[in-house]
């Protein structure tokens, strides 16, 4: 009976001591580490939402890019930081391909972080060169079945969101294409613009200026509302190829363990740093649709993406690395 209350008392005092952290939190500058390079989309993204997290919760929010192993390393750095609220990651979807494409990370995506809130979804743009003679995901789709193996289309990478968007499309449709793996979507790109390869799944900030100059022809966007930035352009389910839905997504984790209180406390100040008109008005530019989620929200999307990126990784026989 006695160890029983002893128990108890432990809990609840454990509680107390955590609700009081939490009502103190954040006491110093909080680290939001960044798994890739600066100036891709999950680093400006970090950036936009970090400022106003600053301005909301007191305290400096210092972004810290910690790239390599594609986001590995940053994300096993965080993993592996002390549970306290003060080290976060601006984590991707990437984060639940990798488990399926390494043989070996440091990290368990499932296991060894607390959610605390999406921000946002990353669409990606079907696009081809136009001297590819097709206008539609229709005539497309029939370009490469009457011409097997005749059509490339680039990625940044193997595994990338470009990449897999199109093993999807492949599956969906019997759709015969060549797989183009580039280092970054930036040679992807050019080669793109310059015919070199045929087609290309890429997000919308990166692809918009190609296609308002005329250089690249967008067939389709890859959710299932219109874009703001590309009202004209259809979703894939309206071009044809029902239910497809390919895309990226953002979103704010910490190391598991880290006290429930805190949890609450970042993602309450998440959304109200994602509902700041400024901060949407930026994220929305950046082509991204904005979508937030409570802690348990969070941690049932990405068990569900892990699992779904496994069975598209698997059944598209793309090697582990």
């Amino acid at each position: 009976m006695r160890k029983a209350l002893g128990a108890i008392a432990a809990s609840l005092l454990l509680l107390l001591s955590s609700a009081v952290q939490a009502q103190n939190y954040p006491t110093k500058p909080v680290k939001l580490v960044v798994p890739f390079a600066p100036g891709g989309s999950v680093d400006i993204v970090a950036r936009i939402v970090g400022q106003q997290l600053s301005e909301d919760l007191g305290q400096s929010i210092v972004v810290e890019n910690r790239a390599g192993a594609g986001g590995n390393i940053g994300f096993e750095a965080v993993a592996k930081a002390k549970p306290d609220g003060y080290t976060l990651a601006m984590a991707s979807s990437t984060m639940a391909v990798n488990v399926s494409l390494y043989r070996t990370i440091g990290y368990d995506p499932l296991k060894d972080f607390a959610p605390i809130s999406l921000i946002a979804l990353q669409p990606n743009v079907l696009m081809v060169n136009p001297s590819l003679p097709v206008k539609s995901v229709a005539e497309l789709i029939a370009y490469a079945k009457a011409n097997p193996g005749a059509l490339n289309f680039g990625s940044s990478g193997i595994g990338a969101s470009q990449h897999l968007a199109a093993e999807l499309f492949k599956s969906r449709t019997g759709a015969d294409m060549v797989h183009v793996a580039y280092k970054g979507g930036g040679p992807a790109m050019a080669d793109l613009v310059a015919g070199r390869v045929q087609l290309m799944f890429e997000t919308i900030p990166n692809s918009i200026s190609y296609i308002q100059s005329g250089q690249l022809r967008a067939l389709a966007v890859t959710v299932d509302e219109r874009s703001k930035q590309l009202p004209d352009v259809p979703t894939m389910s309206e071009a044809g190829v029902k239910g497809y839905v390919s895309r990226g997504w953002l979103g704010v984790m910490a190391p598991a363990g880290t006290p429930q209180p805190i949890i609450d406390k970042l993602n309450a100040a998440v959304l109200k740093a994602v509902a700041t008109p400024t901060v949407t008005k930026r994220l929305t530019e950046l082509g991204l649709e904005i979508k937030t989620s409570t802690p348990a929200e969070f941690s049932a999307f990405i068990a569900s993406e892990v699992k779904d990126f496994r069975t598209l990784i698997t059944d598209a026989k793309i090697p582990m690395e």
